[in-house]
C-alpha cells in the first residue's frame, strides 16, 4: 500500500465528520435539514474520496478519473465554505447579517470554484533572464515540475504540455523537469508520456517525491519510453551546460555525499542542479554549481495558501539571486495537487533565458 494510499485512509473518517458538521452548519444558515440525510452526504463523499484511491492504483479508468477530479473539486470548496462560514459567524457576533448577504457571501463559492478550474488548466508560459559570467553562448531552457500526472489531470495534461513545448522547439534548447511528473493517485503505464517522443528537443527528468508513490521504476520506464533523459543521481553535459540531476531523498532512499555530488561539477561549464524541493541552495552554490532549479511547492496553488506558504518555503516561487550572482528559479508548477484549482498562482512553463552577463 503506497504512502498515498494510506493517507486517504487515515485522513478519511475525520474528512467524513468534518464534512458532516460543515454541512450542518452550512444549513443552519439557510434552513434545517435532518442529521440523517447529512450522515449520508458525509458517507458519499468519504467514499468519492476512498473508491478511486483503490481503482486507479490499478489501471486508470473514466470512472476513477470522474471521481477523483469530484473529490478534488468538491475538497476545495469545502475548505472555501469553511472559511466563508467562520467569516459569517464572527461577523455575526457583532452586526446581524440580512439573508441576502448570507447568500451572496455563499454564492462566492461556486463561482470562485469555475474561475479556479479553469485557471488551474490554463498553461501559461512566463519568461526569466539570468546573466552568467561564464556562458559562452546564449541558452534558452524551458523550465516545469510538478506535472502531478494522475487520476485528476491524467493524458490530457501530457497532450497539453508536449503541444506548448513543440511551439517552443525553434526559440528553445532543453526542457527541465524538476520532480513530480507523476503524483501516484493512479498507476504509470509506460505508453502514458509517448507524446513527448514527438518533441523536437531533449527533455530532461529528476523523480521528486511523488514519482516513489506508483513506483519509481515504472515512472522512469514510461520516461525512457518517450525518448526522455531521466538523470537519477547523475550529470549531462549539454552545450555549454552541465546538467546534475539530483534525486528527491526521503525513508531509506540513500542520497549522493557533497563529495559525490562535487565531483559531477564542471567548472569549464555553467553548472546547473536540478533539485524537486527549494531547499539547500547556499549549500548547492559551495559546492560549485550556478543555478539550482526547483519545484514542490505550488507557489501554496491558492489563495489563502499562498499568504502563508512562506511559513514552510523559504524561497517560494520565482527567480532568486545572491550575492555571489548564483540563482535559484523555483517554478509554480504545471499540474496541482489533490485539487485541481489554482488562484493567485499559474500553470506554468518557465522559459529561463540564460545571456552573458
Amino acid at each position: 500500500m503506497s504512502f498515498r494510499t494510506r493517507r486517504v485512509l487515515i485522513s478519511a473518517p475525520f474528512y467524513m465528520v468534518f464534512q458532516f458538521f460543515l454541512m450542518k452548519y452550512l444549513f443552519l444558515l439557510i434552513g434545517n435539514v435532518n442529521d440523517i440525510y447529512l450522515i449520508l452526504f458525509s458517507v458519499s463523499i468519504g467514499l468519492i474520496r476512498i473508491v478511486p484511491t483503490f481503482l486507479e492504483a490499478k489501471k486508470s479508468t473514466a470512472l476513477g478519473r470522474l471521481l477523483a477530479t469530484i473529490d478534488g473539486v468538491w475538497m476545495w470548496a469545502s475548505l472555501m465554505f469553511f472559511i466563508d462560514l467562520v467569516a459569517i459567524y464572527l461577523l455575526g457576533m457583532f452586526i446581524t447579517l440580512p439573508k441576502v448577504i448570507i447568500y451572496i457571501l455563499l454564492a462566492i463559492v461556486p463561482v470562485l470554484s469555475v474561475y479556479n478550474f479553469y485557471k488551474a488548466h490554463k498553461l501559461i508560459v512566463n519568461e526569466e533572464t539570468l546573466k552568467l559570467d561564464n556562458l559562452t553562448s546564449e541558452v534558452n531552457i524551458v523550465h516545469m515540475s510538478d506535472v502531478h500526472f494522475g487520476s485528476v489531470r491524467h493524458r490530457k495534461i501530457i497532450h497539453q504540455i508536449a503541444s506548448q513545448l513543440k511551439e517552443l522547439e525553434n526559440s528553445c534548447d532543453i526542457a527541465i523537469i524538476s520532480g513530480d511528473l507523476a503524483d501516484g493517485s493512479s498507476t504509470v503505464e509506460e505508453n502514458d508520456f509517448l507524446e513527448f517522443k514527438e518533441v523536437g528537443m531533449p527533455i530532461v527528468f529528476t523523480p521528486g517525491n511523488h514519482d516513489f508513490y506508483p513506483g519509481i521504476d515504472k515512472v522512469i520506464k514510461a520516461c525512457k519510453n518517450a525518448g526522455m533523459i531521466v538523470l537519477d543521481n547523475d550529470n549531462l553535459e549539454f552545450k555549454n551546460l552541465n546538467i546534475y540531476g539530483l534525486t528527491y531523498s526521503f525513508d531509506d532512499i540513500e542520497t549522493p555525499t557533497c563529495d559525490e555530488i562535487k565531483s559531477k561539477i564542471n567548472p569549464e561549464c555553467v553548472n546547473i542542479i536540478n533539485y524537486h524541493v527549494p531547499y539547500h541552495w547556499k549549500e548547492f552554490c559551495d559546492l560549485g554549481f550556478d543555478i539550482q532549479l526547483s519545484g514542490h511547492t505550488h507557489g501554496g496553488q491558492f489563495y489563502p495558501v499562498v499568504n502563508f506558504s512562506w511559513i514552510l518555503f523559504k524561497y517560494n516561487m520565482g527567480l532568486f539571486k545572491n550575492e555571489l550572482g548564483r540563482y535559484l528559479h523555483v517554478t509554480t508548477g504545471v499540474g496541482s495537487m489533490d485539487t485541481p484549482m489554482r488562484w493567485g498562482t499559474d500553470s506554468e512553463l518557465v522559459i529561463l533565458k540564460l545571456r552573458k552577463k
